[in-house]
């Protein structure tokens, strides 16, 4: 499995965590053998770009892969009093997103992005949640995109979303190299299965699944009610298939956890897994999941009690 590290956590979701940890996360990720790592303005107005730039500027820039995201601009907020952002990220509200899949606003946002991370280039730049601006996100941020490629300044392009209907038109519309599909191909639910990833595979474009643990439901060995499903409450429909899950995974001598990073590497289109992590603490314990897979067991026996 290629596991790499989602870097939302950098920018302060849920709650804060201060520079030290942060680069300490990004340092055991290093030290665990992850090379790839993904970021978007989005993730703490830019803080979690900053603080991922910053702890690798030290790395040699040929031995990792990063992808970050256009589609929000940061725009500065003059009437900023002090209150603090509302998606979802413990920072100050010191700037405004704004959609923007213009030509100018991809422009715009990539300049931003590589000098919030201090590089020249970034390996991969995918638009960034565009189902609800589809048109001009494909007619107009694609071609963006696909410009700013032929310039050196990204590397591989398409787009990140957890709607699979707009990734699976952009696959047959476009040409991207690359769809970060979130939280669509799980242990908990796969509508992916449908028709993105064969499409990806038909295509020859690489995917990388993200949400893999949907958010947090599938994080811990034993779920409950108080963990978050698609960045809100978990519907106790969801809770009590979790559970279930839990229960057969530790009947076949795993974890709930060690099954969803598994599962989510196991179509052949998809080629990473990134997961998130807010300590190097959670970096290691994901590390050590990857490389000690369920035994084969379990599939069966989940489908047989009708939960995959």
């Amino acid at each position: 499995m290629r596991l790499g590290l989602g870097c939302a956590q950098l920018g302060n979701l849920y709650h804060e965590i201060d520079d030290d940890r942060a680069r300490a996360t990004v340092d055991a990720a290093w030290d665990a053998g992850v090379r790839y790592f993904d970021t978007a303005p989005h993730y703490g107005l830019g803080l979690s770009e900053r603080r991922l730039g910053e702890a690798l500027r030290e790395r040699r820039r040929d031995q990792y892969t990063i992808s970050t995201k256009v589609g929000r601009l940061l725009v500065g907020d003059p009437s900023y009093a002090g209150g603090m952002d509302t998606e979802g990220f413990v920072v100050p509200a010191t700037h405004r997103r704004v959609w923007d899949f213009s030509r100018d606003g991809i422009r715009r946002s990539l300049e931003a992005s590589l000098a919030r991370l201090g590089l020249d280039r970034v390996d991969v730049a995918l638009l960034h949640d565009p189902e609800e601006h589809a048109e001009v996100a494909l007619r107009t941020g694609f071609p963006a995109l696909a410009e700013l490629r032929e310039e050196g300044l990204v590397g591989a392009i398409g787009a990140g979303s957890k709607d699979a209907a707009i990734l699976t038109r952009l696959v047959t519309e476009c040409t991207p190299d690359v769809v970060m599909v979130a939280g669509r191909f799980t242990l908990l639910e796969q509508p992916a299965l449908d028709t993105l990833l064969p499409t990806c595979a038909a295509a020859g474009v690489e995917v990388v699944n993200v949400g893999v643990f949907n958010s947090g439901l599938l994080a811990v060995d034993d779920p409950g009610a108080d963990l978050p499903y698609e960045y809100g409450a978990a519907p106790a429909a969801l809770v009590a298939k979790a559970r279930a899950i839990a229960g057969v995974c530790d009947r076949h001598g795993t974890t709930l956890p060690a099954a969803a990073l598994a599962f989510a590497a196991g179509h052949p289109a998809v080629t990473a897994v990134v997961v998130g992590a807010d300590s190097p603490e959670q970096v290691r314990r994901n590390a050590a999941l990857a490389i000690a897979p369920p035994p084969g067991s379990l599939w069966p026996a989940l489908r047989e009690a009708g939960l995959l």
